[in-house]
């Protein structure tokens, strides 16, 4: 019954809505609406069906930007392009574009040139220790994984290489799938962190585990002027069950100064 119940809650997906005011001015733009999804794990278990219905639930929204914040594809890129997962983000056209950062599980199966390539003719931009100014307004700043030095063989960028050619007074929006270094991000002005990576634990006693690891392992966070957001993510990893914790995808409404 338990696992019964674990497996329904996983299917089921909340709509997490956040309304921040970040206190710079973004160009000609007053507000935004945000979708962020992270830990995805597209793949044999989580396949194109339960894709379709993360995009049913983004097209109700009718966002600006959709930002996908990492482990996107589950290691193989195989189930994704045998299913025409590709389809499926290119019916999604937020006017303000598709942002998305690595995680660790892009890096474990070693294919990710050929992960990003996909995710690239999707439609999504993916940002690898990089900074893109939106609709001359705002930045979104992507790092890459934490753990990618394990897998690539090279450091990440610090925050500061990655925005020295920022605007300080611009908005900046950080996707990184780890939440960690957030007084890094904090010190480097950065005004809202989007991660995921935790699961919340998916499965009870796994959240008190997390709680211990990061300092923010789901929910929101503020530190200073940096915003913190952290998502149970939308897939799961190993057994397609979820006990303490739900598959979410998150809405943000960012009104700007």
């Amino acid at each position: 019954m338990l696992f019964c119940y674990g497996w329904w809650n996983a299917q089921n997906v909340k709509l997490s809505e956040y309304d921040l005011k970040i206190d710079k001015k973004a160009g000609h733009l007053k507000n935004i609406t945000a979708i962020a999804v992270s830990d995805l794990h597209l793949g044999s278990i989580v396949n194109k069906n339960r894709l379709e219905k993360l995009a049913a639930i983004v097209k109700e929204t009718n966002p600006d930007i959709i930002f996908f914040v990492g482990d996107i594809v589950d290691e193989d890129p195989e189930p994704f392009i045998e299913q025409n997962m590709k389809q499926v983000f290119m019916e999604l056209k937020p006017p303000l574009g598709m942002y998305a950062v690595p995680g660790n599980h892009e890096y474990i199966g070693k294919k990710w040139n050929e992960i990003f390539d996909n995710l690239h003719l999707a439609g999504i931009t993916v940002l690898r220790d990089e900074e893109v100014l939106v609709d001359n307004s705002f930045y979104v700043i992507g790092r890459d994984d934490y753990y990618m030095e394990h897998f690539y063989r090279q450091k990440r960028k610090s925050l500061g290489e990655i925005t020295h050619n920022s605007k300080e007074k611009s908005p900046m929006i950080l996707l990184d799938h780890q939440p960690v270094a957030l007084n890094e991000a904090a010190e480097n002005g950065i005004d809202l962190q989007l991660s995921g990576h935790t699961h919340h634990g998916q499965f009870f006693p796994n959240n008190l585990i997390t709680k211990k690891i990061f300092e923010c392992d789901w929910g929101y966070l503020q530190k200073n002027n940096l915003q913190v957001i952290v998502s149970c993510g939308f897939g799961t990893w190993g057994p397609p069950i979820r006990i303490g914790s739900n598959s979410e995808v998150l809405k943000i409404n960012i009104a700007f100064q």
